[in-house]
C-alpha cells in the first residue's frame, strides 16, 4: 500500500526525533511492502522566521491532502521568554487543531517495566499502569471568548461546550474502552461548573449505547490525587480540554520518562501524531534527544491507518531498545546512545526481528556501529 504522510518537523529537537520516526516507518515499509511518501511542511518558530506566520496556508494544504500527519515539536526561547510577542509558535498548533478539526487528543500512559525505577512514584503504586487519556481538543476555555477590561484590571476567559462536541469524543472513548478493560472514567467539575454538568449528563445518556463499558465519574481535583495514589485504577479517561491538559501532563511522570509519551490528535478527516515533549532547544543539534516518543507516535499513526501488525512491530522494537538499554542519556547515563543510533537500532530490529540476536549482543557490549 502507498501512503502520503505530511511531516512537520517543527523547532528544536523536532527535526531530529522526527527523522528517527521516519526510519521506523521506512523499515516497516521494507518489511511489510508499504510505501510512505513524505511531504514536509513548516509550523512553529521556523515558520514565523520564514513567513511571519506560525502556520502557513501551504502547510494546511499539505496536511489536508495527506493520509496522516507526523509532527515533531514547536517552540523557541526568543518567543518563550517574550510574553509580549503577538505572533507565537503555539498559535500554529492551536490553529492546526481548529482548521483540521482535530477534536480528540489521545495520550497513552504506560509504566514500562524497564523504567519503573526512574519514576518518582513507588513501584507498587505504578507497576501495571496502562491508561488511555481522551482529551477534547478544540473547545472549552482555550477557544472561548477572551476579554480584558480597558483599565487592565479585570480579565475574562469564557468556556463553552455543546452536546455535539461532547458526544463525538465520548463515542471514541467508549469504543476505545470496549477494546481494553471496559472501564471509562469521566473527569469533570460538575459540582461547580455548568459545562461539566452538561458533560456528565451527555456522557451518561450515551453510556446506554455501550452496556459492556462501566462508567464512573471523578471531580478533577480528586482525579489528580488518584492519579498519584492509585493510577492502576484507570483504564480510559475522558475529559475536557483544560482538565485534560493538566491530567495528562501529571500522568506523564508515571512512566519514568516524558521521552516515551506519544500522542494522537484525531478528527473526522485528519489525524496528527506527535511526542508530548517540547522542542528542548538546549539539546538542538547535539544528537542526544530521546526519539522513542516520536517513534511510538509513528506506531500510533500506523494503528490509525489500520496497520496494526506493523504498529506492533514498532512497539516491540521500542520494548527491546529499553530492555537492552539502547537508549539516550536521559535513560542511560552510563553508556548512552545517540538519537540517531537509537533510531538505527529500532529500524534494524523491525527489519531483522528473527535473526539479529548477534546485533543486540554487540550493541549491548557498547559497540557504536549497528552490524
Amino acid at each position: 500500500m502507498k501512503y502520503t504522510i505530511a511531516v512537520i518537523p517543527g523547532d528544536g529537537i523536532g527535526p531530529e526525533v522526527t527523522e528517527q520516526a521516519k526510519k521506523a516507518l521506512n523499515a516497516v515499509g521494507d518489511v511489510y511492502d508499504h510505501t510512505f511518501i513524505y511531504k514536509e511542511a513548516m509550523m512553529g518558530a521556523c515558520a514565523i522566521d520564514a513567513t511571519g506566520n506560525p502556520l502557513p496556508n501551504e502547510t494546511l494544504a499539505v496536511c489536508r491532502k495527506s493520509d496522516a500527519i507526523l509532527f515533531g515539536a514547536i517552540g523557541h526561547p526568543k518567543y518563550d521568554n517574550d510574553p509580549t510577542a503577538k505572533v507565537r509558535p503555539e498559535q500554529g498548533l492551536l490553529k492546526i487543531r481548529k482548521e483540521l478539526g482535530l477534536f480528540c487528543n489521545v495520550r497513552p500512559v504506560k509504566a514500562y517495566e524497564q523504567l519503573i525505577e526512574n519514576s518518582p512514584l513507588k513501584r507498587e503504586i505504578i507497576e501495571g499502569t496502562d491508561i488511555s487519556i481522551y482529551r477534547e481538543l478544540t473547545g472549552g476555555i482555550y477557544f472561548g471568548i477572551k476579554e480584558l477590561s480597558d483599565d487592565g484590571q479585570i480579565a475574562f476567559d469564557g468556556c463553552s461546550y455543546s452536546v455535539e462536541e461532547i458526544e463525538r469524543i465520548a463515542h471514541l472513548a467508549f469504543k476505545e474502552a470496549q477494546t481494553r478493560r471496559k472501564k471509562l472514567t469521566l473527569v469533570d467539575k460538575a459540582n461547580v461548573l455548568e459545562t461539566s454538568r452538561l458533560w456528565r449528563k451527555t456522557v451518561t445518556a450515551l453510556a446506554i449505547q455501550y452496556p459492556d463499558v462501566a462508567l464512573d465519574f471523578l471531580f478533577v481535583d480528586n482525579a489528580a490525587m488518584q492519579m498519584i495514589l492509585n493510577p492502576k485504577q484507570f483504564d480510559v479517561i475522558l475529559t475536557e480540554n483544560l482538565f485534560g491538559d493538566i491530567i495528562s501532563d501529571e500522568a506523564s511522570v508515571i512512566g519514568g520518562s516524558i521521552g516515551l509519551l506519544a500522542s494522537a490528535s484525531v478528527g473526522k478527516e485528519n489525524a496528527m501524531f506527535e511526542p508530548i515533549h517540547g522542542s528542548f532547544p538546549q539539546a538542538t543539534g547535539k544528537d542526544i534527544a530521546n526519539p522513542l516518543a516520536s517513534i511510538l507516535s509513528a506506531a500510533m499513526l500506523l494503528h490509525h491507518l489500520g496497520l496494526h501488525k506493523e504498529a506492533a512491530a514498532v512497539e516491540r522494537a521500542v520494548e527491546k531498545s529499553l530492555s537492552l538499554e539502547i537508549t539516550t542519556e536521559d535513560l542511560n547515563k552510563n553508556k548512552p546512545f545517540s538519537t540517531s543510533k537509537v533510531g538505527d537500532f529500532i529500524a534494524d530490529y523491525i527489519e531483522n526481528q528473527d535473526d539479529s540476536v548477534l546485533n543486540f549482543q554487540n550493541i549491548h557490549m557498547g559497540q557504536s556501529t549497528i552490524i
